[in-house]
């Protein structure tokens, strides 16, 4: 068989996982926090059919070698700086800069990560995001709190009916990682440490400068629509080659299958 049928397989299967990752992206458009995937590929083994020959009677600079085809090898994370958005919401926050905000999750015994900044208040007055998960660092608000405050540093801080001194209820805890693409992703805008992204490492606000946080902001998705069209047109279209390729390979075949007629 001719080995340009397997070769163009391998490229259709590339091309719709590379679909199927644009999809996820442009899906997410909208999405709080959401940072966009890129599929990268290699280039498969090669089927060495001559090798060079390098001897005192004969040299050959080149040989003659077939590729096999491509094949998707990783799936990275871009975790470049979203878009700021100003909503007018002191309970929406948004990271500027590497940080994320550490997460309490039930079922976890290590704490979870996430660039979501739309904080809201539970029925006990502690900080929490749409699932009702903790943010670490903040105790809960007293229950006639008002006038409630998000500083650059993290500090929450609130006031009560009849007392006019700035109550502090905490400071929201941030980390930051040496490969924050080796985070795993868990869905609902959470992350969970591994091996590859390395150990977590605790914001200080008055070391580390070059993260701060924005109160009545949110951090949009750094997807580009118009980047992402783009490379869904160049996929499709390869994806269309490739199956050119198998249906002009077929037509080949059938050639020489009628060679006796």
């Amino acid at each position: 068989m001719m080995r340009s049928l397997y070769t163009a397989s391998t490229g259709m299967y590339a091309q719709q996982m590379n679909i199927d990752t644009l999809a996820h992206n442009m899906s997410n458009v909208t999405t709080t926090g959401f940072k966009r995937q890129r599929v990268e590929f290699q280039d498969l083994l090669y089927q060495n059919i001559r090798r060079p020959i390098a001897n005192e009677d004969l040299i050959e600079p080149s040989g003659l070698a077939v590729g096999l085809g491509v094949h998707p090898v990783v799936s990275y994370t871009l975790f470049t700086q979203g878009n700021l958005q100003e909503t007018g919401n002191p309970m929406d926050v948004a990271i500027q800069g590497t940080g994320f905000f550490k997460v309490e999750v039930p079922g976890y015994d290590d704490y979870l990560y996430t660039r979501d900044g739309c904080i809201k208040i539970d029925a006990e007055g502690r900080l929490v995001n749409a699932d009702g998960y903790y943010y670490v660092g903040v105790e809960a608000l007293d229950p006639q709190a008002y006038d409630i405050t998000i500083e650059s540093n993290g500090m929450v801080t609130y006031k009560i009916p009849g007392d006019e001194e700035i109550q502090e209820a905490g400071q929201l805890e941030l980390a930051t990682f040496v490969n924050p693409a080796g985070l795993q992703k868990l869905g609902k805008n959470l992350y969970q440490a591994t091996d590859n992204s390395g150990e977590p490492v605790d914001w200080d606000p008055e070391e580390d400068q070059t993260i701060s946080l924005m109160s009545g902001y949110m951090e949009a998705s750094n997807v580009q629509i118009v980047e992402e069209m783009v490379n869904l047109i160049t996929a499709q279209r390869a994806y269309e080659m490739n199956s050119k390729v198998i249906q002009s390979s077929d037509e080949m075949l059938q050639t020489a299958s009628n060679l006796r007629r």
